[in-house]
Formats: structure tokens, sequence, C-alpha cells
């Protein structure tokens, strides 16, 4: 109860005051315990972001399979920029990826972690059946969440439906 109360004071504290400013000794007494408590099971508030991620990442960017190979892409993209836009959790994961450009340890939390790989690479192993000429995890990975990864990144916006579409149905060609 009080390690599930440190994860969520964590994504509160985030969308209210921004990484900078946020601090162990905030995120415990919003959480209601100690800092005692809290340094039981983080070291920093990059640590505490990182778990409250991967939880919340399991349940947000769950892709359901369907239909067909591009409907699954457009769907699994979609839910990535809704994630990336309006979750306390992506939101995080997007101040965890802004923090690790200058601070090597976070970086190393970041990579170890890998928080939307799963959920990326469950989505591309459905679709390798119909798509021979995928490449391996890692490159077909980064081509599809880069771009999604990179406009959220760079304006704060999602692709549009359509936008998706054509980047499932470019993906798709090129994988075939």
């Amino acid at each position: 109860m009080a390690r599930r109360a440190v994860l969520e004071a964590a994504d509160d504290l985030l969308v209210e005051v921004g990484y900078a400013a946020m601090t162990m000794k905030g995120i415990a007494e919003r959480a209601g315990v100690g800092r005692q408590t809290v340094y039981r099971w983080w070291a920093t508030k990059a640590e505490i972001l990182v778990e409250a991620c991967l939880e919340d990442v399991r349940e947000e960017l769950v892709a359901a399979p369907l239909p067909t190979a591009r409907s699954e892409l457009v769907s699994y993209l979609d839910a990535l920029g809704r994630f990336l836009t309006t979750s306390p959790a992506g939101l995080a994961y997007r101040a965890l990826l802004g923090e690790a450009q200058h601070d090597p340890a976070v970086r190393d939390l970041v990579r170890e972690a890998d928080v939307v790989s799963t959920a990326t690479g469950e989505v591309l192993r459905r679709v390798r059946p119909v798509a021979p000429a995928m490449p391996p995890p890692a490159l077909a990975s980064a081509q599809l969440v880069g771009p999604v990864l990179t406009r959220v990144l760079e304006v704060d916006d999602e692709f549009s439906p359509e936008l998706l579409d054509a980047h499932a149905e470019l993906l798709l060609k090129a994988w075939s």
C-alpha cells in the first residue's frame, strides 16, 4: 500500500510541478510516508518514475490482436501517442528521456527499463508473419515508434489517424 502510494505520488507531483522541482521529500510527503520508507525502495526520483512507468505501460499499451497487420500497427501507434501525450506515466517517460540526455545514471535506468519495448515487441511478433522482410526487432521497433515519439517530443502532439495509417502502410510495404 505504501509502495503504491509513493508511485502514485510521484506521478501526481510530476504533473503538478515537473521533474526538476520534484523531490524525494515531496514524494514522501505527498504519499503520506516517511522519507526512510521511500529510500528503502528507491535511491532516486528517476528510479521511482521508471517503476511507475513500467507498471502503467503494461496496462496502457496493451495491444489486443486485430484482424489485419495494418490495423494492429495503427491501433498500437494510436495507443502509444495517447500514452505519451495524456498519461501521467507517458509524461514521466518523456521527463525521463529528457533527463537521460544529460544524466548518465538516468540514461542507464531508461536503457535498462526499455519502457515501451515489451508492448512494441508483442505487436511486431504478431505482424512478422505477414512482413517477412521486417528487420531485427530493435530496428523494427525504432522504425515503428520512432516517428510517433519524435513528433511528441518535438511538438507535443500526436499524428492524425490518417498519418498513422500512412506510416503503417509504408512500413508494411517495406517489410513485405
